[in-house]
Formats: structure tokens, sequence, C-alpha cells
């Protein structure tokens, strides 16, 4: 079983490594914020990634036997919105039959593709000390697919996926042994129906959902989310994006962070459930608990994670 607590760059630090890998926790797992800002924080996670004290972080992170997996939403990052005034044709049209460069893109445009897969294979090359799982998900809103007349026939998992198999194929020809994630989240937490997934493509699971709705009430119908998605991706490598320990969407993502205690009772729930599934890969967010929360309140127990996976 692997295991994987995620954290935003900033976030960073030799205490946190420390105390992932003294639990045992596999992968370490960093993620820049997301919304409509999200490629002003990837472009940022860049800058700070070419500082020696992130690279010698990395390098300590590997020492402490972790491996390191970047997880963006990376789209409007990998198509900059700037391309518009020549290229309109490569941004998504909405709903109102308007193209407009706020979110993704369209997925029907060879060329769009094209710039999409060449971009996400040099951010691959970029991001240091990466395993060779790439996460670069879709834009971080809802009702954001394109609905030209070529798209509007694709639901947004089957947009997402045509992305998804672009960059991997371009990603191989220079990692050999890549993969890459498909995230079921916000409108894509059906299947695919019109496009099958390349070899290498696995299933993330994220179901933000159910802090929304409540736990109880999404409860009865996870199953019958999931079946399905996990009958389409297979269970081979499978992985589960939780929000157990996520104290940025606990703290309504605006610091300073809130003391956060982890519902322990309904993440063993949860643990127990996706085992009986068949997940591999069990993973949380942990953002807003680093240095600044410690400052506050003290170190955050991360020892009820690390238990509920234990094998």
């Amino acid at each position: 079983m692997k295991t994987s607590l995620i954290i935003h760059p900033e976030e960073l630090s030799r205490a946190w490594i420390d105390r992932a890998a003294n639990a045992g926790i596999s992968v370490l797992g960093i993620h820049p914020k997301g919304g409509r800002r999200a490629p002003v924080y990837v472009r940022e996670m860049m800058e700070m990634m070419k500082t020696r004290e992130f690279r010698e972080l990395i390098d300590y992170a590997h020492a402490r036997g972790l491996a390191v997996e970047y997880e963006l939403h990376a789209a409007s990052y990998l198509l900059p919105r700037e391309l518009f005034t020549e290229e309109r044709d490569f941004f998504r049209m909405n709903e109102q039959g308007e193209r407009t460069p706020d979110l993704n893109f369209c997925v029907s445009d060879e060329k769009a593709m094209r710039v999409f897969a060449e971009n996400a294979v040099k951010l691959a090359g970029e991001l240091y000390g990466s395993s060779k799982n790439f996460y670069f998900w879709l834009d971080d809103v809802k009702d954001s697919a394109c609905c030209c007349e070529k798209c509007r026939e694709l639901s947004p998992s089957d947009q997402q996926l045509l992305a998804v198999n672009a960059i991997l194929r371009e990603i191989k020809k220079r990692v050999p042994g890549a993969r890459m994630a498909y995230l079921a989240y916000a409108d894509s937490m059906a299947p695919p129906e019109k496009v099958k997934a390349e070899e290498g493509v696995f299933l993330e699971y994220a179901p933000m959902e159910k802090y929304k709705e409540g736990a109880e009430a999404l409860a009865e119908k996870e199953e019958a989310m999931l079946l399905p998605l996990l009958a389409f991706f297979c269970k081979r490598d499978a992985k589960v994006l939780e929000y157990w320990y996520d104290n940025s969407m606990f703290s309504g993502w605006e610091k300073p962070p809130k003391r956060f205690e982890p519902n322990v009772a309904q993440m063993a729930r949860d643990v127990h459930f996706y085992r009986e599934k068949g997940f591999e890969y069990i993973s949380s967010f942990a953002c807003f608990l680093g240095e600044d929360y410690e400052k506050l309140y003290g170190e955050a127990d991360i020892s009820p994670f690390a238990e509920c996976v234990k094998e």
C-alpha cells in the first residue's frame, strides 16, 4: 500500500519530511494551490524549485526514503492565456457560444493539443526529483469544459482523458515508464464514454463532494459512483486523493489556519472501504499545517493517518 500526504510547496521543511518518513509514509506530495489563480501558483512553485534551498529539501526527502510527486491544476499554465489574441480557436467555447480564455481549452483543436502536450513534456522535465507519476490536472473549476461543435459531443470526463492521453504519449518519449493520473473530481466523476485510456493512465479518485454533501449523504451513492470508474480504469495502481488532513479546506482556504483535528473515525471507515474496493494507493491533502500552523497550535499529529493506512 503506497501512502502520501500532500502539502503546498511553501510548507516543505526538514521537519515535515522527517515527520512523514518516521510515520512510514512512502510519498511526499507537493501541490501548488488551485482555483482560478492556479497558473500563478504553478509559476511561483517553478521559481521556488530553482532555489538551492528547495532542491536540498527534495534531496533530503529522497535520502529519507520518500518518493516525490507533484500534483497541480495545470491546464491554464500549459496553454498560456496570452495566446488568445492570436489563437482564439485554442480556447474553449462557453455555453453562450463564445470563445473564452477563462479556463481549460478546446481539446478538439489539434494545434492547441500539440502546444499543450509539448509544454507538459517541458514541465515534466523541470519538476525536480519527481517520480514517474505525473499529475497535470485540468483547471479547478466546474462547468469549464469546451462546448464547441466537436467538443460538445464529449463529456467533461472524455475531454479530460483526451488531454491526459495526449500528454502521456509525449512524455513517454522522454520518460520511459511514465504514468499519468486521470482525476475523478468535480465534473469528471463519471467514467469517460467515448475515449479509451492509454496504457499508463491510472485513476485518481478525489471525493471532495462528500465534504459538501456530508459523508453520510454520499455514503449511499459512493459505491455506485466508484465501481464504474474502477471498471473503466482497472484497480491496478488506482489512487485515492482524500481531504482528511486538508486544513486549507477546513480553514476556508484563508490564513491564518484554523486549529485542526482529524476525524479519525471517518478516516478509518473510508480507508476500510477503499481497501475493500481494491485501491493500492491512499493519499490525503495535508495543507495549512506548516510552520505558521505550528507557531499557533504546535505540531500537527499525522500518526492517526499512518495508523489507519497500515497493512
